[in-house]
C-alpha cells in the first residue's frame, strides 16, 4: 500500500473512531479538527523511517482508545438495533405495587 493510501486510512479510521466516543455531532468536530492538525504537523516528513514509525504509532493509539461497543448504522450488516443516544424500549410492563 502506498504512503497517501496509509495516511488517508489512517485518517479516516481516525475520525470513525472520534465519532463513536462522541455523543453529539458538534462535540464530534472539534476531536475532527484536533486530529486533522496532527496529521498535518506531520505532513511533511519525508523519511520512510520515521513515516513507518508514525504509521506504528498511529496503529497503536487506534488500538488503544478503540471503542468497547463502536456504533453502526442500523441499516448496515450486523448494525446497532437502535439510533444513536436514544434509549431502549421499556419492553418489560413495569412491576405491579401493592399498597
Amino acid at each position: 500500500m502506498s504512503t497517501k493510501q496509509t495516511v488517508s486510512s489512517l485518517y479516516r479510521r481516525s475520525l470513525k473512531l472520534a465519532l463513536d466516543w462522541a455523543v453529539h455531532r458538534y462535540l464530534w468536530r472539534g476531536q475532527a479538527m484536533y486530529v486533522r492538525s496532527l496529521f498535518e504537523a506531520n505532513m511533511h516528513v519525508r523519511d520512510p523511517r520515521q513515516q513507518r514509525a508514525l504509521f506504528q504509532e498511529t496503529e497503536d493509539l487506534l488500538e488503544k482508545w478503540k471503542h468497547p461497543d463502536p456504533y453502526f448504522p442500523p441499516t448496515a450488516p450486523g448494525g446497532s438495533k437502535y439510533e444513536r443516544n436514544v434509549p431502549a424500549p421499556i419492553l418489560d410492563p413495569p412491576p405491579h405495587i401493592q399498597a
